[in-house]
């Protein structure tokens, strides 16, 4: 893909974070965009908020609702008759130590964050097969290459999507399908104050990191680089993109460098 303009768009988690502002930076693009998430009180609000609102349309879902996602798959399509790209960007972080978290944090984690995931791309992958041609996004994490304490159940589910996304693009290169999987560091969103903690309620809080991350704007704008120069993964975000080269070629550096800092 050498340009994203005017292409058909889906985006998961569009009313906040990197997907509310994927969405400004695809509507200044002249893409038409189908907005998806739990609220659609705030897709709305997105979508008031962009460029040629004519060319937005709005699909609400919940990714834990697995048996319904064929068919808002289908209402996505009808929207605008057909697809070019899923962005794959809804999920939910977590912040508790392991010995403090209930199992049933875990499960919903993998729902959400991978099943959820896994459902809706073989919904579209037929549609994308038999067009030939379609481009899968999805916005994993660093936790999806490297571990860090508070964030078990988070890294486990976004290591999964790696597996399944890798195989994908194996099986369908040749159905002209792209496969890119960003993964962010610290972007300034709502990522950790809506984390699940040891029982499954949000965290309700900030953290220092986070605040102090990429702006999310200009982390939009590198996601969207990073799909139209096909990249198979691309790592979003400050000085903590070098985890993945530390964990590459010296894993046990990386783990006393995670275990003295600050983050949480």
């Amino acid at each position: 893909m050498q340009k994203i303009n005017g292409k058909t768009v889906w985006i998961t988690g569009a009313s906040s974070g990197i997907g509310e502002a994927l969405t400004y930076e695809l509507a200044k693009k002249g893409c038409k965009l189908i907005l998806s998430s739990r609220n659609e009180t705030a897709l709305q609000k997105v979508k008031d908020q962009c460029v040629h609102p004519e060319n937005i349309g709005i699909v609400t879902l919940d990714l834990e609702a697995f048996d319904k996602l064929e068919d808002k798959t289908s209402q996505a399509l009808s929207v605008f008759g057909a697809i070019d790209v899923l962005i794959n960007n809804a999920g939910i972080s977590q912040r508790s130590l392991i010995l403090d978290t209930d199992f049933e944090v875990y499960k919903r984690l993998i729902d959400i964050d991978y099943l959820g995931t896994v459902a809706l791309t073989k919904a579209l992958l037929p549609h994308f097969v038999s067009q030939n041609k379609g481009c899968f996004v999805t916005i994993s994490s660093l936790m999806g290459k490297f571990g860090s304490p508070y964030r078990s159940g988070y890294c486990g589910a976004k290591h999964a999507l790696h597996g399944f996304f890798d195989v994908l693009r194996m099986e369908h290169g040749k159905d002209g399908i792209q496969v890119t999987l960003i993964c962010p560091g610290f972007i300034r969103t709502n990522v950790a104050k809506n984390a699940l903690t040891g029982n499954g309620n949000p965290q309700n809080s900030e953290d220092a990191a986070t605040q102090n991350g990429l702006p999310v704007q200009l982390g939009a704008r590198k996601i969207i680089r990073a799909i139209e120069r096909n990249k198979f993964e691309a790592y979003i975000g400050k000085k903590e993109i070098l985890g993945v080269y530390l964990k590459r070629f010296f894993p046990k550096l990386l783990h006393k460098v995670v275990l003295k800092s600050e983050v949480r």
